[in-house]
């Protein structure tokens, strides 16, 4: 069973908790992301749980349907717009409920789903585990610029180590999707999470430290803030340069935002 497919629920409900109050002309408010508004994160997150959920069942469907978005894609020059466009324009409220209906069937049978099953993707295959790990990640990073948005507190829960995990498992990727040479040496990180707890990997590296909160190392693996906008504490060259640039996400190196462009 995949419990990560419940934290995928549980991340989606408080982001739907979040802007359940909201009015319907308030899904047009821009949020400091590349000034996508709350229509278009959700728009993202709903299209991209229901191509993963055809992993799942059907790749020759999941196949068709992304390729289908990148040639609107293409032909707009805009992912935003080919996303509005594959979904018929579907916005607000309505689009609200409709992504809260479908992650909650599609946690359901993502955690009866065989943890280990190859799972086709825009990349290389993953793992149904990987996969739905991949939607709570995304589905944690991209609730942060609505957060940020409505001037809400996050409160943050221990199943943000699925994320913490894939930043820790992407450092070689970071470096290698940037064209630079991957260090040998991995850097010791060491993280406190939101129940306290201390999770720890690569303590075998004491020239390179990173240590602090474990939400804010989940905000610098996703771009959601720059480093400096944290209170981690960064020692050594590889770690320092590591959380310059870090990326657990898939697709072509994407820049950090800028010292205070995202901080809140």
């Amino acid at each position: 069973m995949l419990a990560e497919a419940y934290d995928f629920k549980d991340e989606s409900e408080a982001l739907y908790n979040l802007i359940k109050p909201l009015s319907e002309a308030e899904y047009d408010k821009v949020t400091l992301f590349r000034d996508w508004t709350i229509n278009d994160v959700l728009q993202h997150l709903h299209y991209f749980n229901y191509v993963a959920d055809l992993t799942l069942s059907d790749e020759d469907a999941f196949v068709q349907t992304y390729t289908e978005l990148k040639g609107l894609q293409e032909k707009s020059g805009s992912l935003v717009e080919a996303t509005d466009e594959m979904l018929k324009g579907l916005k607000g409220i309505a689009l609200r409920d409709a992504w809260h209906d479908y992650y909650h069937s599609m946690a359901d049978r993502f955690y009866a789903a065989d943890p280990k099953q190859r799972l086709k993707w825009v990349g290389p295959s993953m793992s149904a585990r990987s996969s739905i790990s991949a939607r709570l990640m995304e589905t944690w990073s991209h609730a942060q610029e609505i957060y940020d948005l409505l001037g809400t507190e996050r409160q943050n829960e221990d199943r943000i180590k699925s994320i913490a995990v894939m930043g820790i498992n992407t450092f070689g990727w970071t470096f290698k999707n940037r064209e630079e040479p991957i260090p040998e040496n991995v850097p010791h990180v060491r993280l406190k999470a939101p129940s306290g707890a201390i999770w720890e990997w690569n303590d075998n590296n004491s020239a390179d430290l990173i240590e602090g909160d474990a939400a804010e190392f989940c905000q610098v693996v996703t771009q959601t803030r720059n480093i400096a906008d944290t209170s981690l504490k960064v020692t050594g060259e590889i770690a320092t340069r590591w959380m310059a640039v870090a990326q657990c996400f898939a697709g072509p190196a994407r820049t950090p935002p800028a010292a205070g462009t995202r901080h809140a």
